[in-house]
């Protein structure tokens, strides 16, 4: 489907009772992604309105699309490069001037020093440790009400039991500091937006880089102790509405996350508007030149060339791969319409491919209502196809497993590669013998001798992702500003000059050579694999 642009207004005629007006945005889905209006309802009608049509949110296929790299991409997707200094993270081009429904309208604040979700327009969707947001347990849950009724004792023990029963856990790990922060007494805050609802997975490897960060910083600070504010960020409409519930919850000094879609944009305005530090993909630079020093500027300050320059990278290191281990280099591209990170990463390998003098065979829409996965392999390999790059977003897992398995069933396999949104738990374990040998371009991968890695170890009894780790290093960054300047106007302030990331875990040099991992038997992978994924360069 060609892309067209949806402004939340109706020109069709008709009346849309659930739609709203909003910031223009490119769709490439049937209907849009922020307020559902079909693409029929943007084209213009000189006929009198006939209908009312009512549309709701977005279905789960488009929600998921819109995180489009995952939400704390944040320093991993950043480095200098053709003489570009600063590479920044930023919103496509667009009129700076917001619009009435992203001006930050005060509501009645908590009082200092109770909870963020108090008297918040989405409180079920904040806590501290009040309430439990993810993977909910007996011993979770008598933390959770120890914690609301501010009994720190009862909260620390209950905490440290649920910690205990399941160390890879990281929001029980977040609730057992912060009830020690609580005790300790007058704590420094931030908030962390993850997108629990539409990506659990992806929330949870966030979390631990976070999780990590706050015990290592507490376990070391003199003086007041670092508190995290958990926000399920659920995408869309609710992004803006959580921001103005974290502005006005006064305790918070900073904020970690959201992603690079729309309501992301309008949510990271209003912080903006408010004064209130954020650290987001759209919100930072890294100069590399030396130290490296992360930095916040504003979202208007335009530029999107990270995505595709990201994009890029993968794609030459993909082709670059694949050009080295087949001969001659022949490829099907399989990707899903649906989503525009595997729409332009599809783009970016097509354009790669000749480039090392490969030949492209065919390119697979997974979306189409016709696709069969032996079918498509089998005329792949028919047609001379010697690698299938897999340019999925994250919820095809399934696809790719049948993808893989229908492969393995051929008589000569072809080679997988794909890139970072399948580097999960859920392709080793779904895919089982058959994704033996799959091959993921990740801004960060595993090495056992990195001190963070084996750090990660012993705190999360297992492996964790480049997710985790580029929310450690983030939240290093923001809390070194919290704990200088522990006041809003400061924290902003020390952001804007720049904080120096020292002893970073994060590779800021990933557009010359995105790092490659391959699934490869081993008892590092998640419970029911027999696979890991392991670093090959």
């Amino acid at each position: 489907m060609s892309s067209w642009i949806c402004d939340g207004v109706p020109k069709d005629g008709n009346s849309y009772p659930n739609a709203s007006a909003h910031e223009p945005y490119e769709n490439t889905s049937p209907d849009c992604v922020i307020c559902g209006l079909p693409k029929e309802a943007m084209q213009p009608s000189t006929k009198v309105p006939r209908k009312t049509v009512y549309v709701g949110k977005p279905n789960q296929k488009n929600k998921q699309s819109q995180w489009l790299i995952p939400a704390i991409v944040v320093v991993a997707l950043l480095a200098a490069g053709g003489g570009f200094g600063l590479v920044r993270l930023l919103t496509s081009d667009r009129s700076s001037t917001p619009t009435p429904s992203e001006t930050t309208t005060p509501t009645s604040a908590p009082v200092v020093g109770g909870f963020a979700s108090e008297n918040a327009t989405n409180g079920q969707l904040l806590s501290q440790g009040e309430k439990i947001l993810l993977d909910p347990t007996s011993e979770k849950q008598a933390g959770a009400d120890a914690f609301a009724n501010k009994d720190w004792d009862g909260a620390i023990a209950s905490y440290q039991k649920a910690a205990d029963n399941n160390p890879n856990d990281p929001e029980g790990r977040i609730y057992l500091n912060n009830a020690q922060a609580r005790k300790a007494g007058n704590p420094i805050t931030i908030a962390v937006a993850v997108p629990i609802t539409p990506s659990l997975d992806s929330a949870k490897e966030v979390l631990r880089g976070v999780a990590r960060s706050q015990e290592e910083f507490n376990q070391s600070a003199s003086g007041r102790l670092l508190e995290v504010v958990i926000a399920n960020d659920a995408g869309a409409l609710q992004s803006a509405s959580l921001a103005q519930d974290i502005i006005d919850a006064p305790d918070v000094l900073g904020v970690l996350g959201h992603g690079i879609d729309p309501g992301s944009q309008q949510a990271l305005r209003k912080y903006q508007s408010a004064g209130l530090a954020v650290l987001s993909p759209l919100t930072i630079s890294v100069e590399t030149s030396g130290q490296s020093t992360l930095k916040t500027i504003p979202i208007d300050q335009k530029a999107n060339e990270l995505f595709g320059s990201y994009l890029q990278a993968v794609s030459k290191t993909l082709t670059d791969y694949a050009n080295k281990n087949v001969s001659p280099l022949s490829v099907v591209v399989f990707y899903n319409s649906d989503s525009a990170y595997s729409e332009q990463l599809k783009e970016q390998l097509v354009k790669a491919v000749p480039q090392v003098r490969g030949q492209l065979i065919k390119e697979v829409d997974i979306m189409d209502s016709g696709f069969n996965a032996d079918t498509e392999i089998a005329n792949a390999e028919q047609n001379g196809a010697k690698v299938a790059f897999l340019a999925l977003s994250k919820n095809k897992v399934p696809q790719a497993v049948a993808i893989a398995t229908a492969n393995a069933g051929t008589a000569s396999p072809l080679a997988l590669l794909g890139g970072d949104e399948l580097y999960n738990a859920d392709i080793l374990v779904q895919g089982g013998d058959a994704i033996q040998g799959i091959t993921l371009a990740v801004p960060w991968s595993f090495q056992p001798g990195d001190p963070f890695a084996q750090d990660a170890i012993q705190s999360w009894k297992g492996r964790v992702s480049w997710r985790t780790a580029t929310a450690y290093d983030a939240t290093k960054a923001l809390v070194q500003a919290v704990s200088q300047d522990p006041n809003r106007a400061g924290v902003t302030r020390l952001l804007e000059a720049g904080i120096t990331l020292t002893g970073s875990t994060t590779n800021f040099n990933i557009f010359n050579e995105v790092p490659l991992v391959k699934a490869v038997p081993g008892s590092g992978g998640p419970p029911g694999s027999k696979y890991e994924f392991a670093s090959i360069r």
